[in-house]
């Protein structure tokens, strides 16, 4: 059985094609209503990783799209099916004023924001860009949870943080957070708190591209406990 698979973006860069044949083998079983083993997505991508072992992560974290309608790695295709494999996008740029918009409060003096940017040298070591990647549902849990914090501890200060995920390159804006006070003094304070707490407890991880190779860096590559952060 032979399947079409559409490439898009970084992977099909990696693949070097953007349209590939994948050649499955047909298995008999009796308990199948056709007497054959269903081909998944998730087969389709084993198989590929085996064939293109230097894109094995950029495969596996791709959305598959069956007919133009994204599927899970559990849903069965046919030979006739058009699939496409979709690597995450980084999204849109971070612009500061739309999240300052959202902490700007009438009663408040104070307003700042941290902004975070890819660093290009970090010693001898040359960045070339910076991959983040993040359990979604969870990062946005957390993230609320240090607003909330903030806005229990600094008398009603308020807190918007937003972040990339993907590809974020040098001088590129990964980070925004703006907070906003009646007094210069809880903001800056209330500032340094989210950052900090964000790398304690929030699900996003990076990694650093370099010219000659890449590392994971941050918390998740050290002993810590996410569930005693610093208060």
């Amino acid at each position: 059985m032979q399947y079409t698979i559409k490439l898009f973006a970084g992977l099909a860069e990696k693949i070097g094609e953007s349209q590939i044949i994948v050649e499955v083998p047909s298995t008999t079983d009796t308990s199948s209503e056709e007497g054959k083993n269903p081909v998944t997505v998730q087969h389709i991508k084993d198989i590929l990783s085996t064939l293109y072992p230097d894109a094995e992560i950029s495969i596996r974290h791709s959305f598959a799209a069956v007919n133009q309608e994204y599927a899970t790695v559990d849903t069965i295709i046919k030979e006739s099916d058009e699939l496409a494999l979709i690597p995450p996008v980084s999204g849109a740029p971070l612009l500061a004023e739309e999240i300052i918009a959202k902490v700007t409060d009438n009663n408040h003096g104070a307003t700042i924001a941290f902004i975070g940017t890819t660093r290009e040298m970090t010693g001898e070591m040359q960045t070339v860009y910076l991959e983040y990647e993040a359990y979604i549902p969870m990062a946005l849990s957390q993230l609320q949870k240090i607003g909330k914090h903030i806005a229990d501890t600094w008398s009603g200060a308020r807190c918007a943080i937003s972040h990339r995920i993907g590809n974020v390159g040098i001088a590129e804006t990964s980070v925004i957070i703006a907070v906003s006070s009646a007094h210069r003094d809880d903001a800056y304070a209330a500032s340094r708190f989210a950052i900090e707490r964000l790398k304690e407890t929030v699900p996003i991880w990076k990694k650093e591209i370099w010219a000659d190779g890449s590392e994971w860096k941050g918390a998740q590559t050290g002993p810590w406990n996410p569930t005693e952060p610093k208060s």
